[in-house]
């Protein structure tokens, strides 16, 4: 069996890098580590390529080699998804589709001939043995979550490393909380279930064989979920792994913000290596806060919160909401007052969406507040629910906010406030040509063609001689700011 795993292209979007891939030579930010899991539960006998089309065309003779397709998706990568489906269709290969796109909606892909939903290690062998027996059924799914310390290591060997700028690993799946617009709980669960120290290890050292020396992001949506595990097994295991091989490359992961009311949990996950967290602040309103069940984030000084953070080490990438039915219009002053106090460079903000399969979906629904499909890009600036803000006037305070985060004096001042807070380790930072080729790129792009050179360079000098080690982090800052803004300026402003 000829095995074709495909994965949609991302639209250019605040999570996409794309402009900032440029600088260091890259295609893609993230490879698809979820085909590349389902890889490794299929029969090894049967051959396997691997088309991300964020990183390279799918070719005519791809599918003529292929007797069967695999395509996995998110939300935000529906369109492209779609027209691989069509291109297998036309092309007489057989479908057969997973991830979270396919798991909330299945009903509204008819054209896919096999639907294998949930989590792959418990649908995907039922799958495989009807499939041998030539009954294979359309559809199949389960209420069940899998022990996932049985889950296989990737199949790296099916990447181009050099497409990409960092890797994921996955150690966790499932999350405590319950906040209303959230859809992880109801594809995931809500008891956090862990992989071994060991099985951890295991897949950063194949990573190693590979060939692979940057950046390894934990997908987890809340590695601290699990605090107990993460303290006594994982961390102090990683801990040990970069001491024993000499690893210079940091590790980032998402969230919670109570993760800032543990001293000692923030400071082992900075021994182990990890340099950056993107945690869901959302709203600094109380009310969105409760309507969104959102508990953990109540009754904080989240600016506290973040300096302490950057104080202890860890670069906070926030993500951010407006439209709740609580917001007013002071809501977007407040949120650039939030954000730009508190230093968090990496501020995704969007419109609430309702993702189907979440308790937002289905109040909106008993409201009869639907409207459309839900895009799955958080900073699209659109909403498939009707607010009780005027639309108008929320989209319109939408794009005033965005236009004010990223403009250069806004950004830059952003980037000031957080590398003077911030207090990373005292380690040598890997030797990397990709560092230097986008030091000179950033020099160019943004120091001589762009709109803000006049805010980099000033940014440059006040770094070299206020922070002179964190002056690679602010080109790095600075490439993201060129991104974000381009994103904006596209597709919201």
């Amino acid at each position: 069996m000829n095995l074709l795993l495909i994965y949609p292209r991302f639209p250019d979007t605040f999570w996409s890098f794309r402009h900032a891939l440029r600088f260091i030579g890259r295609r893609a930010a993230l490879p698809p580590l979820g085909l590349l899991t389902v890889a490794a539960l299929l029969p090894p006998a049967w051959a396997k390529r691997l088309v991300d089309v964020n990183v390279r065309e799918l070719r005519e003779e791809d599918l003529e080699w292929a007797d069967l397709a695999f395509i996995s998706a998110m939300g935000v990568q529906r369109e492209s998804a779609e027209e691989l489906i069509d291109q297998c269709r036309q092309a007489g290969v057989r479908t057969v589709a997973g991830g979270p796109l396919f798991t909330a909606t299945p009903e509204e892909f008819p054209q896919v001939d096999h639907l294998v939903l949930n989590e792959a290690e418990i649908t995907l062998p039922r799958f495989l043995a009807d499939l041998e027996g030539g009954q294979a059924q359309r559809v199949y799914r389960t209420s069940e979550f899998a022990d996932i310390q049985q889950t296989p290591a990737p199949l790296w060997e099916l990447l181009d490393l050099k497409r990409y700028a960092s890797m994921g690993l996955q150690y966790s799946r499932g999350c405590p909380y319950d906040c209303e617009f959230c859809n992880v709980t109801a594809l995931l669960g809500h008891r956090p279930r862990t992989k071994t120290a060991t099985q951890v290890i295991a897949e950063l050292d194949g990573l190693r064989r590979a060939g692979w020396r940057g950046q390894v992001f934990f997908v987890d949506d809340n590695l601290i979920g699990n605090q107990r595990e993460l303290k006594t097994r994982l961390l102090p295991a990683l801990s040990e792994w970069r001491r024993q091989h000499g690893i210079r490359w940091g590790f980032n992961t998402e969230a919670s913000i109570n993760l800032a009311d543990d001293e000692e949990l923030m400071a082992r996950m900075v021994e182990a290596g990890f340099t950056t967290v993107f945690i869901g602040i959302e709203t600094p309103d109380e009310g969105s806060l409760a309507e969104c069940h959102k508990r953990q984030n109540q009754r904080r000084d989240l600016v506290a919160d973040i300096r302490r953070l950057h104080q202890a080490g860890l670069q906070v990438q926030g993500g951010f909401i407006v439209g709740f039915d609580s917001d007013t219009p002071s809501i977007f002053q407040r949120q650039v007052d939030l954000i730009q106090q508190s230093g968090v460079t990496t501020a995704m903000v969007g419109l609430l969406q309702a993702l189907p399969g979440t308790q937002l979906y289905e109040r909106m629904k008993r409201e009869g507040r639907l409207r459309g499909l839900v895009s799955g890009d958080n900073v699209d600036g659109s909403t498939n629910i009707v607010p009780v803000m005027s639309l108008d006037l929320l989209r319109d305070g939408y794009k005033r906010l965005m236009a004010h985060l990223y403009s250069p004096e806004a950004y830059y001042q952003r980037v000031r406030t957080f590398l003077t807070e911030y207090r990373p380790p005292r380690r040598r930072p890997p030797a990397n040509l990709q560092h230097l080729l986008a030091f000179a790129r950033a020099a160019y792009r943004l120091g001589i063609l762009g709109k803000e050179r006049f805010h980099y360079w000033r940014l440059l000098a006040w770094a070299l001689c206020r922070h002179p080690r964190l002056l690679p982090l602010a080109v790095t800052l600075s490439i993201y700011g060129h991104h974000f803004r381009r994103v904006c300026e596209r597709h919201i402003v």
